[in-house]
């Protein structure tokens, strides 16, 4: 049974918000041990955001403790964005087992190579990751683990730093590192879940990619791509037509068999731009002849809906409680997407607890998001993921 505290420091003395959001997440232990703690801070210089860490992981001392610096957090029911902040979320996780490691990027006789993973165990049932952008290939190592580590959700965010490359932190074990990736593999008895909100929703009718190459689609439904795109915008609502040209994004089915696709049935990837050689769609994905797609489109209304449904759909198929949970936001959530009477920043951390039924959720605001969809990890943009512990 996890019980899970949260804490949220704001000062300008980044080791005074440390301490007072470390000892907040304690108050909601009640009295247990931490098993699993996670730290995440935003705002101060690296040295300052290191030292943060680390007194968090000195006053809670748990078995486990990883964290990332940010450009914002989330905790207490709030996210905070451009101000000195530290967000604790602390676990006590009986029948749980806790493998934190270190992946560091290594030359290797036929390219590079990923060392410091553990070997994976039968009980093993996700492995939460927080990267570095600049030094670890997340996105590469992600769709590699798909068929090394098959089964294993991966599930976390791309970490930030103040001053862009090398100013990155990492904690492991209470330990600062400034390079690679860092994470604990959860295992044991314990039904983890994951939810993974892309917040679009589908316009248009579903087509099927009859010519592509690569990420270029040159053709769909037998028709040109570019010309079948630009009669279906035509077509489409004057207020969905001014959300295409804000960025418009495609959906890849993950089962092309089924009667209907709706919302929740694709891996949705960005449009990039036309190809100059093909006058073909560039899409942020590869893209294989057969299968079945269709336009979407992201504003504040659908990306609550969807975070909505999803989280309620994940309690409903639960016969356990909601003890806390880990919530990893784009940062392009915590500025104007959602306003104020969708609660702004708050948003998400908001949703999360009320379709959950639980307090005690932290996490930050990512330059990426990591999380399974259609059975399937992969890195994503404008997405909350969420990793639920049963209480």
């Amino acid at each position: 049974m996890a019980v899970v505290g949260d804490g949220l420091g704001l000062d300008a003395d980044l080791l005074v918000a440390a301490e007072d959001a470390a000892r907040q997440a304690m108050v909601g232990l009640d009295g247990r041990p931490a098993d699993l703690v996670c730290a995440f801070v935003s705002g101060g210089e690296p040295d300052q955001i290191a030292g943060a860490g680390e007194l968090v992981a000195e006053v809670l001392d748990a078995s486990a403790m990883v964290g990332c610096s940010a450009d914002g957090v989330i905790g207490r029911a709030r996210g905070v964005v451009g101000r000195a902040a530290v967000s604790v979320w602390a676990a006590s996780l009986p029948g749980v087992t806790l493998r934190p490691f270190h992946l560091e990027v290594m030359r290797a006789d036929e390219g590079m190579a990923v060392i410091g993973l553990p070997e994976l165990r039968p009980d093993d049932k996700v492995a939460l990751l927080l990267a570095d952008p600049y030094s670890f290939p997340a996105d590469g190592f992600v769709s590699r683990a798909n068929s090394a580590l098959a089964g294993l959700p991966f599930i976390g965010g791309i970490a930030s730093g103040p001053r862009g490359p090398g100013s990155t932190r990492l904690w492991i074990d209470g330990r600062t590192v400034d390079r690679g990736a860092v994470g604990v593999l959860l295992g044991g008895e314990v039904a983890l879940r994951t939810v993974v909100s892309q917040g679009c929703r589908p316009v248009g009718p579903a087509m099927t990619v009859t010519a592509a190459a690569g990420n270029v689609i040159t053709e769909l439904a037998g028709v040109p791509a570019l010309q079948k795109i630009e009669a279906l915008l035509a077509e489409l609502p004057p207020e969905d037509q001014a959300l295409a040209s804000t960025g418009l994004q495609l959906g890849i089915a993950f089962d092309e068999y089924v009667d209907e696709h709706e919302r929740g049935d694709f891996l949705v990837r960005a449009i990039l731009g036309v190809d100059p050689d093909s006058s073909g769609l560039v899409v942020g994905d590869l893209v294989e002849v057969g299968c079945t797609v269709r336009l979407q489109v992201r504003d504040a209304e659908a990306a609550d809906e969807d975070l909505r449904e999803l989280c309620a759909a994940s309690r409903r198929l639960s016969n356990l409680p909601v003890g806390g949970a880990l919530l990893f936001s784009c940062n392009g959530r915590s500025g104007d997407l959602f306003g104020a009477t969708l609660g702004g920043a708050d948003h998400d951390v908001t949703v999360v607890r009320r379709e959950l039924a639980t307090t005690g959720v932290a996490g930050f605001f990512a330059g990426g998001e990591l999380g399974p969809v259609g059975g399937r990890n992969h890195l994503h943009g404008f997405t909350a993921s969420v990793l639920a512990f049963p209480a």
